[in-house]
């Protein structure tokens, strides 16, 4: 008998950064919540804890010398991704399309999503104070499986419906932009800072 494995949903994991580029990182996120009222004021319109410039600053590696820093290593770690993910690129590389900075609040919660319009998206953690929540994600045939039993607790991480990351400080994650994702509630006590990005062919 044999039981093959099929459609495989890959999660890259990697640690990224030091002490000192991280504290510099902490320094500008802060810094950037602090001066981007648009910012601010989208994040409470959408009732985001905290502030995101997602809407706000699309310049975010020109802006900031250290955030620039941090998305050349991103570039290297996006091929490498995509070389084990098998893409035929056609000779061309996956670009950098957008990239933005998160700093939640004790209560944030971010709802399932996915992230149209790019090939693999991901998520830099540079703050993550204990409760800060963990980034779940969804196995993508979920609606399909109507008639399924439930899993066994102690099923084997790939057979799972959900699978849930505990990021820590430089904790780096990749995956592709189709795969449904969300972010747990955070119940600590201080703010989380991550910085989200997106990647086109």
């Amino acid at each position: 008998m044999t039981i093959r494995s099929l459609f495989a949903t890959q999660l890259y994991q990697a640690v990224l950064g030091d002490k000192r580029l991280l504290a510099e990182l902490d320094h500008g996120c802060r810094s950037l919540a602090e001066a981007d009222q648009a910012g601010r004021d989208w994040s409470k319109a959408n009732g985001y804890r905290g502030y995101t410039s997602y809407a706000s600053l699309n310049d975010l590696p020109r802006r900031d010398p250290v955030i620039g820093d941090l998305a050349k290593a991103l570039d290297k770690h996006v091929a490498a991704f995509a070389d084990a993910s098998a893409f035929d690129l056609a000779g061309r590389k996956l670009k950098l399309d957008s990239l933005w900075v998160n700093v939640m609040q004790p209560g944030a919660v971010h709802s399932g999503h996915i992230h149209p319009h790019s090939v693999v998206s991901g998520a830099f953690y540079v703050a993550v104070p204990p409760g800060a929540g963990a980034i779940k994600f969804e196995d993508p045939r979920l609606a399909m499986m109507m008639a399924a039993p439930t899993r066994r607790t102690d099923a084997d991480e790939a057979l799972r419906p959900f699978v849930y990351v505990e990021p820590e400080p430089g904790t780096l994650l990749l995956w592709e932009s189709w795969l449904r994702h969300e972010v747990m509630p955070h119940t600590g006590t201080a703010e989380r800072i991550s910085i989200s990005f997106n990647y086109r062919w």
